[in-house]
């Protein structure tokens, strides 16, 4: 485990190497931020398991994956290659992907940031990623580099997952995009733009796709019990974007999808601000 520390926050970084009893197929093994404390009132974030120990699937903390757009060849269609993971066994039920073999990150720690970085081969795909989780007050940023050293396109198709607590009351979320809600059990859209449960929060949990049109980055207003509300914010345009809660936690998707050509390269980020 990495440590960033200032007198207001602690955040707790999963070491790709080390802490592999934590990491599977489905999350980003660099950059995995595991937990953020208040100096004053404790853990921030959660987990569909949480105050339990996750397990490799659900996590816990603020995760994020490219499990969904695994490189792979015609020849090996049970193997690929996930982006910051490594060689993985794939199931038609993807909860069920396994870890073959973990790539290798090499870490640079500074005063107030992690720096992680891989390089990926498989058949014609050559991947370098970089995560860079940076503490600045109450502010957490994540910030990812991917470039396409090989002789293949790079399908990403990724999204941050942070599981914060359920508020106090049915109040979650507000965005500063238009959104519309389909027919569902779990959730509602009020007149003032405010995404609220529909009842209690249930173990299984609700899932829902928000309806949007997207034209200029996301910005989340999220509610907090300890702290009443904080924000986040995307460097990219959502794409696909579903929320999703259980009786532990309640978290948002927004996902980037992106084609890197061979011999580029792209970088996005996200500020979470406590």
């Amino acid at each position: 485990m990495f440590i960033l520390t200032n007198d207001q926050l602690t955040v707790e970084i999963l070491d790709p190497d080390h802490d592999q009893a934590n990491l599977g197929a489905r999350y980003c093994c660099g950059g995995y931020i595991f937990q953020i404390t208040d100096q004053k009132v404790g853990p921030l974030l959660s987990g569909p398991t949480f105050p339990a120990a996750p397990n490799t699937f659900d996590g816990q903390g603020i995760p994020d994956a490219f499990n969904l757009s695994p490189l792979r060849t015609v020849g090996d269609p049970d193997q690929a290659l996930i982006v910051g993971v490594g060689m993985c066994k794939l199931h038609q039920n993807y909860q069920k992907n396994s870890v073959i073999a973990f790539d290798s990150w090499s870490v640079t720690k500074g005063a107030n940031s992690v720096e992680m970085v891989t390089s990926q081969t498989h058949a014609a795909w050559n991947v370098y990623v970089k995560r860079t989780v940076t503490l600045l007050g109450r502010t957490v940023r994540s910030n990812t580099l991917v470039v396409n050293h090989g002789s293949a396109p790079i399908p990403l198709c990724w999204f941050p997952h942070p599981f914060y607590p359920q508020p106090v009351d049915d109040a979650l979320i507000k965005l500063n995009i238009p959104v519309t809600l389909a027919q569902n059990d779990g959730y509602q859209l009020t007149a003032d733009g405010i995404i609220r449960r529909l009842g209690a929060p249930i173990m299984p949990g609700h899932y829902l796709a928000l309806a949007h049109e997207a034209r200029v980055p996301l910005v989340v207003q999220q509610r907090h019990p300890l702290l009443g509300l904080v924000t986040a914010s995307t460097s990219y345009i959502p794409a696909f974007f579903p929320i999703w809660g259980n009786a532990n936690t309640f978290s948002w998707e927004p996902f980037l999808e992106r084609t890197i050509a061979p011999g580029h390269q792209y970088a996005w980020s996200i500020d979470y601000d406590f």
